[in-house]
C-alpha cells in the first residue's frame, strides 16, 4: 500500500480517524493524503449572511486550509504526502480525489446520524458505494454520538 486518503471533517470523530490512518500507514508504509471537503453546512457562520457567495466559499476554504495545516504539522514527519480542500459534495469530493491521488485506500469517520441522513444516505455510505478503492470506516465511541449523555 502506498497512499491512503483521509477523510477529515473537523468534527470531534476526526482525531479517531485520523489515528486509524496514521496506524495503518506505519503499518504498511503508506503516505497519507489528507482531504477536507468543503460544501455547503448546516452551521454557516454569522458573518456569511452578509458575504457574497464568492467570499463564502473563499472563508471556508481558508477555514479548512487553516485545520489541515494544522493535522499535518501534529503528525510525524514525511507520514503526510499532501493535504487537499476540495469544494464539493463531501462524497464526490473524497471519492474524486482519491482517484485523483491514486489512492490505495479510503479511510473517513462514520457520520450521519439525523433523519435527514437515513433517508438520504450519510456521506460514509455513499464513499463505501461509489469509492474504487477500499474504505475504511472508522466508528466513533458510542460517548460521542449526538444526543449522548
Amino acid at each position: 500500500m502506498n497512499r491512503i486518503l483521509v477523510g477529515l471533517d473537523d468534527s470531534p470523530r476526526a482525531e479517531g480517524v485520523l489515528r486509524a490512518a496514521t496506524d495503518l500507514a506505519r503499518a504498511t508504509g503508506a503516505r497519507l493524503v489528507l482531504v477536507h471537503v468543503v460544501g455547503v453546512q448546516q452551521a454557516i457562520p454569522v458573518d456569511a449572511y452578509s458575504m457574497a457567495p464568492v467570499d463564502l466559499a473563499e472563508m471556508l476554504q481558508q477555514e479548512a486550509r487553516k485545520y489541515l495545516d494544522a493535522v499535518a504539522a501534529r503528525m510525524p514527519a514525511g507520514l503526510v504526502e499532501q493535504s487537499v480542500v476540495h469544494v464539493g459534495t463531501p462524497w464526490q469530493g473524497i471519492c474524486g480525489e482519491a482517484d485523483g491521488h491514486h489512492a490505495d485506500m479510503i479511510v473517513i469517520g462514520s457520520h450521519g446520524y439525523s433523519g435527514l441522513d437515513r433517508v438520504l444516505g450519510t456521506t460514509a455510505a455513499k464513499v463505501v458505494n461509489h469509492a474504487k478503492q477500499s474504505v475504511l470506516v472508522v466508528r466513533g465511541h458510542p460517548e460521542m454520538a449526538p444526543g449522548a449523555a
